[in-house]
């Protein structure tokens, strides 16, 4: 199955700028499904990219089918007004999806993915401040569930910073292209939703041991 599925990519046709934005004005502005579905289709790659290191494991194609649910979900969220690549903002649902799943099969752990930063920290080590009792406090899904909602509530450039460099693996440089600042405020937007993520999980660790 995971053949096919690589030979139905094979035959999907990268969308140009203009046809990417007229199908997500054509979705978010008049609700066409079959622009939806297109958009669904013509990242399909997205998903196999992710896959990929995994596709020796017997339940691959299961792992494709969390990280299109991924996919769907960042096409439904997707706000194309904030001038984001699409794929930016896609790679961390879909990315976060897969391995949700192969956790869950006992397959793989969950990787903490290198930023770039001026200190060798990884991602996990950024976003919670690692402490012994924090396996104790909460079970790792209750924490995920928590890291994910206090992610939303950040400032949007802060958020779209941590989710696409921070957790996604895109560039700085790249980042900066995109939301049209320098790397250097990439790194500052980093660093301000890092203390606030931080922070966050803080309070609610200290509400948990109450």
């Amino acid at each position: 199955m995971f053949t096919e599925y690589i030979k139905k990519l094979s035959a999907v046709q990268k969308l140009t700028p203009e046809e990417e934005g007229a199908l997500w004005c054509a979705y978010k502005e008049h609700g066409d499904e079959t622009a939806r579905q297109r958009i669904i289709e013509c990242y399909q790659p997205l998903v196999f990219r992710e896959v990929s290191p995994y596709r020796s494991l017997p339940a691959v194609m299961d792992a494709v089918q969390e990280g299109t649910v991924g996919l769907i979900e960042a096409v439904e969220h997707y706000d194309p007004a904030r001038n984001v690549a699409f794929s930016l903002y896609a790679v961390h649902r879909v990315r976060g999806r897969i391995m949700d799943f192969l956790r869950r099969e006992g397959n793989v752990d969950l990787p903490c993915l290198e930023s770039e930063t001026e200190t060798p920290e990884t991602a996990k080590e950024m976003l919670v401040d690692e402490q012994p009792s924090v396996a104790e406090l909460a079970e790792h899904h209750a924490l995920l569930g928590v890291l994910d909602a206090a992610m939303q509530r950040l400032p949007v450039q802060e958020r779209l910073v941590l989710e696409g460099v921070t957790i996604g693996g895109a560039r700085a440089q790249t980042m900066a292209e995109t939301l049209g600042v320098t790397p250097a405020h990439i790194y500052r937007l980093q660093q301000h939703g890092i203390r606030r993520i931080r922070g966050m999980l803080s309070r609610f660790m200290q509400h948990w041991q109450n």
